[in-house]
Parts: structure tokens; C-alpha cells; sequence
């Protein structure tokens, strides 16, 4: 352990409103991605720092949303200062490494690559350079969304989540710079498991929690980086209304769900309603990883009561003749 060292960034996590808008278009185009990889101190939770890498500053990286047929144009650059070489492979390329290889950059290089995208569905993307599961626990993971042609169903809302396990030489909460720890990454004994990067970025401890109305609803998208664990993703106060697991949006989607495992390496797509005011907690039900390592967001639903579907102080009903 060495003491706190100063922030590059100020917010690692990514912000879970930041949410490409929906396709609305009956034909493919063809578009321009870049992304820049990074290494930068930022901290888990007050006091604890960490060196991560990313994708355009923030866990997870950014979203990409594209619509089956579009042809995109990929480029990434490996930002000068860093000192590892970086690359990308998303689970929606048909080509080799899902373009691992064309895109491998050491410090201060540029690589481009052009892909189709032939297939919808929602697809994780991740670092995939040799010790690819350091990259991908350091934060450098992300989520593709290939629409299909005919579109999604509209949403009041759309949110974006990741889940990674980050080793490191301290304790959870112990103050300090926090070094990472391959041998805990090897025994697959993470220190956090985090939503979006940060220790309960996605609530009141952290930047507050997301925000809806009653009579609501919404989509999310969940990606897991990992690169260990399996997440049991459940909405406590709600269940997921549909599930589409590993984002498969060809097949028809899972209803009224209470817990759905999210495998790393992969996503899910899962809508949810709100129809009473009130905190819904987003959280891996293998509880330990939310009580000691992390893993939490909330998006609290406010509005009038709906006492009919339920009533937190009931007034005592008279016994019947």
C-alpha cells in the first residue's frame, strides 16, 4: 500500500444516462467510432486510489449503439503517456480477435478497422492485449448495441450498467493507493465488485441515485466485464418485467424475472416498471459482493402513493360480523 496518490479524473464511473438515442432510420450508413484508451488514477471510494484503464476515461466505456447492416469505422489511440500497449475486441465483430488484432496500439499509436455489423443484440466489448483479465478488471470493458432493423420498443427511460471485479494489495476501504494483485486475480478473490466502477457510484453515497416517475418504465443494459465472476443482477422492490438473457434480442425475452445471471464476457437487456414511489436497488444477489465489496445503484421512483399495490402503514382492518 502507498498513500492516496492525486486524481487524474474526478469520475471514473460511467454515467448511466449516457445513453445513445434509439435508431430511427430504415436504412444502414456507415459510422465513425474512435476511442481512446487511458491510464489514470481514480478512486474506488474516498480515500482509496487506483491506476485504471479505459476506454475514454470511465467504467464502463462508452456505449455504442448501431443498427444491424450499418458498417462502422473503428479507430482507437492509445494515448502517449501511457505505458502498456491497448487494443478492442467487441463480441459484435465476425473477424479475428473481434478485431484484437487490427487494433493492437502501443503507446502513442492509431489503428483502424472497418466492421459490419451482421447480427443484433447487445455484445460486450473489452481489452484483449496479453493479461487481458488485468485490462478488463482495471475497467476496460464496455457494451455494443446492435439494434434490429425493425428498432426496439420505446422506453420513458434507458440506463447503462457494468459490473467488474477489481484485486488490488489493500483492503476494501483501507486508505491508500491500491496496487493490483494478480495472485487474487488468479484465486479469483476480488477486493470490490463494483456498478460502473466505483463503490456505490450509482447512489446517495455516491453521485445520487437515477431518478424516474411512477408509471415509468425502463431499459436497461448490463454489461458484465468480470473477468471471473458470474452476476446474479436482481431489482430489490421490482422484478425485471423482461429479460433478454445475454442480450439476445432474436429470441423472445424472459417475463417477470426476479434474478438473471449475467455471465462475464456477456450482457443482458432487461425492461422494469415503476408503480410505486420509492428506492428499486440494482444489485448481484450473491449479497456478500454488495454488504463488503461494492456492488450497488439505485434509481428511486417518485411520485403519489399507490396504496393498492402497497401500503407501508396499512390502518388495522375492523374484524368482519
Amino acid at each position: 500500500m502507498n498513500d492516496t496518490q492525486s486524481v487524474d479524473v474526478d469520475r471514473i464511473a460511467a454515467d448511466p444516462t449516457d445513453v445513445p438515442d434509439p435508431i430511427d432510420r430504415s436504412s444502414p450508413r456507415t459510422i465513425d467510432v474512435e476511442f481512446e484508451t487511458t491510464e489514470v488514477v481514480a478512486e474506488v471510494e474516498p480515500g482509496v486510489t487506483y491506476t485504471y484503464m479505459t476506454f475514454d476515461n470511465q467504467v464502463p466505456g462508452p456505449m455504442l449503439r448501431v443498427r444491424k447492416g450499418d458498417t462502422v469505422n473503428f479507430t482507437v489511440t492509445n494515448r502517449e503517456e501511457n505505458s502498456m500497449p491497448h487494443n478492442i475486441d467487441l463480441h459484435a465483430v465476425r473477424g479475428p480477435g473481434g478485431g484484437a488484432e487490427a487494433s493492437m496500439v502501443a503507446p502513442g499509436e492509431t489503428a483502424t478497422f472497418r466492421f459490419k455489423a451482421t447480427y443484433p443484440g447487445a455484445f460486450v466489448y473489452h481489452c484483449a492485449v496479453p493479461n487481458l483479465d488485468y485490462h478488463i478488471s482495471s475497467g476496460m470493458f464496455g457494451l455494443i448495441l446492435v439494434e434490429p432493423e425493425e428498432g426496439l420498443p420505446s422506453v420513458d427511460h434507458e440506463f447503462y450498467f457494468g459490473q467488474n471485479e477489481l484485486y488490488t494489495t489493500g483492503e476494501a476501504g483501507e486508505e491508500g493507493h491500491h496496487d493490483f494483485d494478480m495472485e487474487a486475480m488468479a484465486a479469483e478473490e476480488p477486493t470490490y465488485v463494483l456498478m460502473n466502477g466505483e463503490k456505490g457510484a450509482i447512489t446517495g453515497d455516491g453521485y445520487g441515485p437515477e431518478t424516474v416517475s411512477v408509471g415509468d418504465t425502463a431499459r436497461v443494459f448490463f454489461a458484465s466485464g468480470g473477468p471471473n465472476l458470474t452476476s446474479s443482477f436482481h431489482p430489490i422492490g421490482s422484478v425485471w418485467e423482461e429479460v433478454w438473457p445475454q442480450g439476445g434480442i432474436g429470441s423472445r425475452p424472459h417475463e417477470n424475472v426476479q434474478t438473471t445471471p449475467v455471465m462475464p464476457g456477456s450482457c443482458t437487456i432487461a425492461t422494469m416498471r415503476f408503480e410505486v414511489p420509492g428506492p428499486v436497488k440494482l444489485v448481484d444477489h450473491a449479497l456478500s459482493r454488495v454488504a463488503r465489496k461494492g456492488f450497488m445503484g439505485v434509481i428511486e421512483a417518485e411520485g403519489e402513493a399507490n396504496p393498492e399495490i402497497f401500503d407501508p402503514d396499512p390502518e388495522p382492518q375492523s374484524a368482519s360480523a
